[in-house]
């Protein structure tokens, strides 16, 4: 009865539009009181659930994003990336899936990537001939390389939620090479269908333009360089470089681009610290929830169910799968992250799966559900971004989901290609 309690009250809180932090930490309170354990247990959980020092660098890779987007740094990528591909049939959607390669490996948010490149390369393309609906759906799907590729205060939740010692440097060499999987499946689809509709392509500029557009660049692409090879070098911490990189991103925008104006900075400090305070306040009360579960067993009877359905690795993968693509899909990705870890993470490891390859399967499946509806934030703000409909862009989009599954199954059955980089290099 008190699971029931606990999750009843969890989905009501998210139906009448509470946010999904308070409404974890509602339900969890509210399970407390009906099993009598003492209060204090509840605030323990949740104090200690953000009381981490890794997590201190998810604000400073926040801000980080926040001073590229305002300051400069995201025009600059678009320009070497059209210079780079844009001469290809239907060059426009591959620069942008290239774009946010580029940018989502920097900023490591696919909000922050839909709107800093969707509100310049969507404008641009509408107005060299592509549909509304293409613009949008490769800007939303392309926006997953900023959750994949490092770096990615997501992959640090996750390494918290798992609690079993994982290396975030680890986990940001194992995202690199399925990052650039899905984006080399998003920029296949986003040709064919150009092809398809019949775009244009652009005339390249020449090797010349090309070198000058890198060297623009270069600056901007160093902060991704800092941030992640200050960890894997083991010069900084994942804190240490997150604070360093936002300083050089800081400097980059004023000194090199003197593009950061100081309505532009305030800009960036006042989303920072609203998305901060929103993912700390979703990890703390997820803390009490996810001790709740544990409580009541839920890891355990949810591994002997889908072990009791079959003993067949494979269909107990796609199973887990399917669980997550129907979580995504009606909850925020970072209390999936947290609630889902300790459920489905020691599964994965019965099967023979390794927990950094579980990593990225839990985060592209999850990802996947920011651009699809009902509650796909990533394609609400595409949309709005773009002015489509949200009706219009999911009636065309299922292309680019195809791309983004078939990069899910080489993920989930090729392990080499999450671990080879973590194993060589880690």
């Amino acid at each position: 009865m008190g699971l029931f309690i606990l999750l009843f009250i969890f989905a009501l809180c998210v139906v009448i539009g509470m946010p999904v932090a308070f409404a974890l930490g509602v339900a969890a309170v509210s399970a407390f009181f009906y099993e009598g354990l003492p209060m204090m247990i509840a605030f323990q959980r949740i104090i200690s659930g953000i009381s981490i020092f890794a997590l201190m660098a998810i604000p400073f890779f926040i801000f980080a994003g926040e001073l590229m987007f305002h300051g400069g740094i995201a025009m600059r990528l678009v320009r070497f990336a059209s210079s780079a591909v844009g001469s290809m049939r239907g060059g426009l959607g591959i620069v942008n899936v290239f774009s946010s390669m580029l940018f989502g490996g920097i900023s490591g948010s696919a909000i922050a990537d839909i709107s800093a490149l969707g509100s310049i390369l969507i404008p641009v393309m509408k107005e060299k001939g592509y549909d509304d609906d293409y613009a949008v759906n490769v800007t939303v799907t392309s926006s997953l390389a900023g959750i994949i590729i490092p770096p990615s205060h997501n992959m640090i939740l996750y390494a918290v939620a798992a609690g079993s010692g994982l290396s975030i440097s680890k986990l940001f060499l194992a995202g690199f090479v399925p990052g650039v999987l899905m984006c080399l499946c998003l920029a296949t689809v986003a040709y064919l269908v150009a092809v398809k509709r019949g775009y244009t392509s652009e005339i390249f500029p020449g090797f010349i333009v090309l070198f000058q557009h890198f060297i623009f660049a270069l600056p901007g692409l160093m902060t991704a360089v800092i941030i992640v090879g200050g960890v894997l070098s083991g010069i900084f911490t994942v804190t240490e470089s997150g604070a360093f990189g936002t300083i050089y991103a800081f400097i980059v925008t004023i000194v090199v681009y003197r593009a950061l104006t100081w309505e532009k900075f305030k800009t960036a400090v006042v989303n920072s610290v609203r998305t901060t305070a929103m993912v700390m306040i979703l990890i703390a009360c997820t803390g009490a929830f996810a001790y709740l579960l544990t409580y009541y067993q839920v890891p355990t009877k949810m591994s002997e169910f889908l072990l009791g359905i079959s003993d067949n690795p494979v269909i107990i993968l796609l199973m887990i799968n399917l669980m997550l693509l129907l979580l995504g899909m009606i909850m925020d990705m970072a209390a999936l992250i947290l609630i889902c870890t300790p459920i489905f993470l020691p599964i994965a490891i019965s099967i023979g799966l390794d927990p950094y390859q579980f990593g990225m399967i839990l985060l592209i499946n999850l990802g996947l559900g920011l651009c699809t509806p009902p509650v796909g934030s990533c394609l609400f703000v595409g949309c709005a971004v773009g002015g489509v409909k949200i009706e219009d862009a999911v009636r065309t989009i299922w292309p680019f989901y195809i791309a983004i599954l078939v990069a899910l199954m080489l993920v989930c059955f090729i392990p080499a290609i999450s671990l080879t980089l973590p194993n060589l290099l880690g």
